[in-house]
């Protein structure tokens, strides 16, 4: 650390400052688990929807919804557990969230029915979202400006390496334990979180928080339940004109834009919407949410691809997507470098532009391709991410006060977890109309009433086809190449957003790193100084 002058006083205290990397350790723990969680339910997805006792029978809709129930809480109550944070002290809100989650992890455990999983999912996002921005804000709170960007960047790598490791685990525990276990494994982790938290991480808080807005926090949920929903119907239904996924769906852009309309007016908003009036700011909270658009979409496909097409068990298929992690542990600490070098623009454009390829590339993946073109592809994935997901944090992070931090932190996570809902419940259902449309053809052997229960998933074909016994054999035919198709669309489009992506980011992001701004600056005009 640098001498400090008159006019950059330390604002970290000494005692603090001497243990803030074991601090880092301790609340990339916390954050291991709550970014973990979503990744290793996706190695299970196929496990929970086979009929019991194996797992639960869910339905593609009700893993959609498994996994968006999590994702949806968390992302709706972001704001005002930030704002919780700044109010009663991150640490505590830390305590208390890791306790939920904890709880509801071991209630989703031992789940007995796809809805009681949603259920217990959701409450897992209500811990979660006091998690998560209060290990950001008090990561803000125990380094100096100078090496923030560097905490950032690890702090971002742990993100991407929770992701990628999540299947991993999940797949060992699969192979040797029960559907529930990839829940279980949380509880002790918690336990071992919370101890090293209440003796190493310090205790801060806005000196002037904000007021919690309630109205704010119920139009926001709603909103973005309502679209959800109408977008998983739709891709149930195959139909996305269908009057009830259409109501449902403009109803909740209704719900969001009248949201938004509250929170200019409203004298307490738990999203100040006036910092998007920068573009700059704008461009890179958009880059963080379409990076989790592909990601999760990606995932969520590449689990059916991996297992139900090729064979691979839970295990294997966590392994190849080793790559994911590995990509991000080298790059996403580094990333600051390049920016220091070429700027934010060209990066993060960079970044994504490599996202969109590779996203693209999922098009010439067959039944017989070799395996190791998928491990490129999720190598190269994970690089492209990481060039996007530093830089725009620090953007995000440095725009605002350090005591600000939870805000600030809450608007980069909110982004990131609604992008990755959308990116499951869009790509998802595109997936899932692709399927049912490839397939439903084939199914005219089948009676009448189970042919819409069979082109639901390829998992739902498969199903039935092991039924039929050498009759079914037709089938699994069917099934593998109407879902090859429908990865191929589905990849098409995770790569149409990513282009858009770009476009924005290279629109509107410095095209090199801004100069520090002043204290006084900082404390004054928040919003002007992140484009500075």
């Amino acid at each position: 650390m640098s001498t400090p002058t008159p006019t950059t006083p330390p604002r970290v205290p000494e005692a603090v400052h001497r243990r803030r990397w074991a601090i880092l350790g301790v609340l990339m723990l916390s954050l291991l688990i709550v970014v973990l969680d979503n990744s290793i339910l996706n190695v299970a997805i196929k496990t929970i929807s086979t009929p019991e006792p194996t797992g639960l029978g869910a339905t593609q809709g009700e893993l959609e919804w498994a996994i968006n129930s999590y994702t949806l809480v968390f992302a709706g109550l972001l704001f005002t557990a930030g704002l919780f944070g700044d109010r009663l002290g991150r640490k505590k809100v830390l305590l208390a969230g890791l306790v939920v989650f904890g709880i509801g992890s071991a209630l989703a455990a031992h789940s007995g029915s796809p809805v009681h999983l949603i259920a217990f999912r959701a409450l897992m996002g209500l811990g979660a979202a006091f998690v998560m921005p209060a290990t950001l804000a008090v990561l803000m709170n125990v380094f100096e400006r100078d090496e923030q960007p560097k905490a950032i960047g690890i702090w971002a790598g742990g993100v991407g390496l929770a992701i990628a490791i999540g299947p991993i685990t999940g797949g060992v525990l699969l192979d040797h334990f029960w559907w529930g276990s990839v829940f279980l494994i949380n509880v002790p982790i918690v336990i071992i979180a919370v101890a090293l938290m209440v003796w190493l991480v310090p205790d801060s808080r806005d000196p002037r928080p904000g007021r919690i807005d309630l109205v704010g926090v119920v139009l926001s949920v709603v909103g973005l339940v309502l679209l959800v929903y109408g977008i998983i119907k739709g891709g149930q239904l195959a139909d996305f004109t269908d009057p009830a996924v259409l109501g449902t769906s403009l109803a909740g852009l209704a719900v969001l834009v009248a949201f938004v309309l509250y929170e200019k007016r409203c004298d307490h908003p738990s999203v100040d919407v006036s910092y998007f009036k920068n573009r700059v700011f704008s461009a890179a909270i958009s880059a963080i949410a379409l990076v989790f658009f592909a990601l999760m979409g990606v995932t969520f496909f590449s689990v059916f691809y991996t297992q139900s097409v090729r064979g691979y068990s839970p295990l294997q298929t966590g392994l190849l997507m080793l790559p994911l992690a590995v990509a991000q542990l080298i790059f996403a600490p580094r990333a600051r470098l390049v920016v220091d070098r070429f700027g934010v623009r060209a990066v993060c454009t960079g970044g994504l532009l490599l996202v969109m390829a590779t996203l693209a590339s999922f098009t010439t993946l067959d039944a017989d391709t070799p395996i190791w073109v998928l491990e490129v592809i999720f190598f190269l994935m994970g690089t492209g991410m990481a060039h996007i997901m530093t830089p725009t944090s620090v953007v995000i992070m440095q725009a605002l006060p350090r005591e600000k931090a939870g805000s600030a932190s809450a608007l980069s996570n909110t982004f990131r977890q609604v992008g990755g809902a959308l990116g499951i419940a869009v790509l998802g259902s595109v997936l899932s109309t692709a399927y049912r449309n490839g397939v439903e053809d084939k199914l005219t052997l089948l009676p009448a009433g189970a042919r819409h229960t069979a082109g639901e998933s390829i998992e739902a074909t498969l199903g039935v086809a092991a039924k039929l016994g050498p009759r079914g054999e037709p089938l699994v035919t069917a099934a593998n190449d109407s879902f090859l198709h429908a990865m191929h669309v589905t990849a098409l489009w995770g790569a149409g957003v990513a282009a858009i992506g770009t476009v924005v980011v290279f629109l509107f992001l410095p095209g090199r790193t801004p100069p520090e701004p002043g204290p006084r600056e900082r404390e004054s005009e928040p919003a002007n100084a992140v484009g500075r």
